[in-house]
């Protein structure tokens, strides 16, 4: 490869995209006084970086690999605090080292991140697998319960079925392959990581449906949270059809307007 001032800046900028470039040359572009080299110089290094943070996010998987256990499932919820809709959990299986730029935990994320990452992800695994678990059975068998049946149910709906489950926090004794509960999974594998992130868009997708049913709750802005807003609906209208009626609050409320 020759030296950065041999070639065009057109010609940097499409060697530095294709990401296959040896040092001395990134050293040749960093000597370079062309403006336009330096600003695709540092694009590539921040694209490099990204993807060492990305790929770092592989160690719970990658040992996981090297014991023969290929297909590893992340699983993950969201919506376990709200006071009204339901609880989401996804399963998903990644490709080997799969590269999405900006994965993380959906928490950490942007709502228009995510929602791009939810594409790709779907896009590119080898498996989603998506449940939702509605506000009458979180009332029914408790928050905790209905999460964990949630689990359950994304990860028996993998196609195909993992070698290997990695878990948010939550313990799974009753699978049938081996499983790991990781605390703050979602910021340490980028299998729960991406788990969280198409739960979380399942779930305010939805929310955003029960918007137009229900307008005078703001599930758009809240997506179901305890705020300050929702709880004043909650006063005025009284609980809906999506409320969970054993969360305080709500459970206080609805006994008022009985």
């Amino acid at each position: 490869m020759k030296n950065a001032q041999e070639y065009t800046i057109k010609e940097i900028e499409t060697l530095l995209a294709a990401g296959n470039v040896e040092e001395a040359f990134l050293a040749s572009c960093r000597e370079d006084t062309r403006k336009a080299v330096g600003i695709a110089l540092r694009r590539y290094e921040r694209a490099a970086k990204e993807r060492e943070r990305v790929l770092s996010l592989y160690a719970f998987e990658r040992l996981a690999w090297q014991e023969g256990m290929d297909l590893v499932a992340g699983v993950d919820e969201a919506g376990r605090g709200p006071l009204a809709g339901p609880v989401s959990v996804a399963a998903v299986i990644l490709p080997h080292e799969l590269v999405l730029p900006k994965l993380n935990d959906s928490k950490k994320l942007s709502e228009k991140v995510r929602e791009e990452l939810y594409e790709e992800i779907t896009e590119k695994a080898i498996a989603v697998s998506s449940v939702l678990v509605d506000a009458k059975t979180i009332d029914r068998v408790n928050i905790y319960q209905a999460t964990l049946n949630g689990m359950y149910d994304a990860i028996f709906g993998l196609s195909p079925t993992p070698d290997k489950v990695l878990v948010d926090a939550m313990p799974l004794a009753s699978l049938p392959m081996p499983t790991e509960s990781l605390i703050k999974g979602d910021a340490r594998s980028g299998s729960i990581a991406a788990a969280s992130i198409i739960a979380k868009v399942t779930r305010d997708r939805l929310m955003k449906e029960y918007d137009a049913l229900y307008p005078q709750y703001g599930f758009l802005r809240h997506k179901g949270y305890g705020t300050a807003e929702h709880i004043e609906a909650l006063k005025k209208y009284g609980p809906s059809p999506i409320h969970r009626l054993t969360f305080e609050p709500v459970r206080f409320i609805a006994a008022g307007w009985q």
